[in-house]
């Protein structure tokens, strides 16, 4: 049975591939492989749980209501223009801090796909201006869209702060230096890629065209969306300046200090909140529940436990699943996300066998996967910017693929090693 659930799980990654609904092709094959290994019930119980899940659920839904309001109220925007507006200044340094600038915003922006159609419109035309060729520049924008790897509003770093019966905090903030020190690596490696391809910036704006005139910035309204980070940030065990704060609370305040803030049509304001926790709850929490089907499948028919004895043999092999699996599903799929579920849900909760922590596997593993997507021609954020650059998303793919291989490789040995 066990090689039969092989079988399925390569079909299932191979639909999500072809850009099939990833919910029902995890729902789907993993109802088949429970229905084989005679366990429907406790799929069908797994996706039920999966949709009211306490811990979750109302993290996801809140987040993704603050997320939205901010697009209505121009708060991203101010954010983006902000940064960017920073950045127009690094004209010798532009491939990297273009890199890394967005990886800081994506810690507070958590759409990658939002993101890369927010600051590509303003950064990749600017980088283009100033001598960077059209396919580095809307690479050096997809190369930093993980950075919400290391944002307590990420569903999947929550995720793995319950399993790991822990603050999530404390998960994040020793993470974060050792994804710093891979992202600024991804930075330069891509800086050294742009100047062997000689599509590096010259330092001065072509043709002798002058960089686009800065927008006004409201800078109060850019401060709101790290309200939250920061509440999170000094209310943690780490530091403990303040009482600790839940994530949904945390969320909550966020908004409220935006609807007040802002002032904008509170009808208006209410309607996008709802309707951003709606696709908080439809989008992810529904991809959450469906993933809980195709793990409790691959439990049904024997994979998990076939995958696990042969992963405990080896501590180094689970190192390197830990991060490479997912990793090369998401440069496959384009779907950091599944790649993520998929191994939190299966391999992550038996850290201990293959003696690594809970914590430090779950988090490798889910930011391989955001890694991994940036490499990928099928990822909706690398469609996105290739698209702002006018160029192939494959053009974009050759080019990110040697710094997050060896981001990769580094990330190994700072997390779990």
């Amino acid at each position: 049975m066990a090689l039969t659930g092989v079988i399925i799980v390569i079909v299932t990654f191979y639909a999500i591939v072809k850009q099939y609904e990833t919910r029902m092709v995890l729902m789907a094959s993993g109802l088949l492989m429970a229905a084989i290994g005679g366990a429907i019930m406790p799929a069908v119980d797994a996706f039920s749980k999966g949709l009211i899940d306490p811990s979750l659920t109302p993290i996801i839904c809140l987040t993704m209501g603050f997320s939205f309001v901010l697009d209505y109220t121009g708060c991203s925007a101010n954010l983006v223009s902000l940064i960017t507006s920073w950045l127009r200044r690094m004209t010798l340094i532009l491939i990297p801090a273009t890199v890394i600038l967005v990886w800081f915003l994506n810690i507070a922006l958590l759409s990658a796909a939002g993101l890369a159609a927010a600051v590509g419109t303003i950064l990749i035309p600017t980088l283009i201006r100033s001598g960077v060729k059209p396919a580095m520049a809307a690479s050096a924008v997809l190369l930093g869209t993980w950075g919400s790897s290391v944002s307590p509003g990420n569903p999947f770093i929550v995720q793995v702060g319950v399993l790991a019966n822990t603050d999530i905090m404390l998960l994040i903030m020793p993470l974060f230096p050792k994804l710093l020190i891979c992202v600024v690596t991804t930075s330069v490696l891509l800086t050294a890629v742009a100047y062997f391809r000689k599509e590096n910036s010259a330092g001065s704006t072509a043709d002798g065209e002058a960089l686009q005139e800065e927008k006004k910035i409201n800078y109060l309204h850019a401060c709101i969306p790290m309200i939250p980070i920061v509440l999170l940030i000094v209310s943690s065990p780490i530091l403990g300046w303040l009482p600790p704060i839940s994530i949904a609370t945390a969320m909550l305040l966020g908004t409220a200090v935006c609807l007040l803030v802002t002032r904008p049509d509170p009808k208006e304001f209410a309607a996008r909140y709802f309707k951003g926790a709606g696709a908080g709850f439809s989008d992810i929490v529904c991809l959450i529940a469906a993933a809980a089907v195709f793990i409790q499948g691959m439990n049904g028919i024997g994979l998990t436990d076939a995958l696990i004895a042969g992963m405990r043999d080896s501590t180094s092999i689970a190192k390197l699943s830990a991060v490479f699996g997912p990793f090369i599903l998401a440069a496959i799929s384009g779907s950091g996300n599944a790649a993520v579920l998929a191994f939190n849900g299966t391999v992550t909760p038996h850290a201990a066998s293959f003696g690594l922590n809970i914590g430090d596997m779950g988090a490798a593993v889910q930011a391989a996967g955001m890694l991994g997507r940036c490499m990928s021609p099928v990822a909706g954020v690398t469609i996105i910017c290739a698209k702002l650059g006018g160029v192939s998303p494959m053009d974009l793919a050759k080019r990110t693929a040697i710094p997050c291989v060896l981001a990769a490789i580094l990330m190994i040995v700072l997390v779990l090693l």
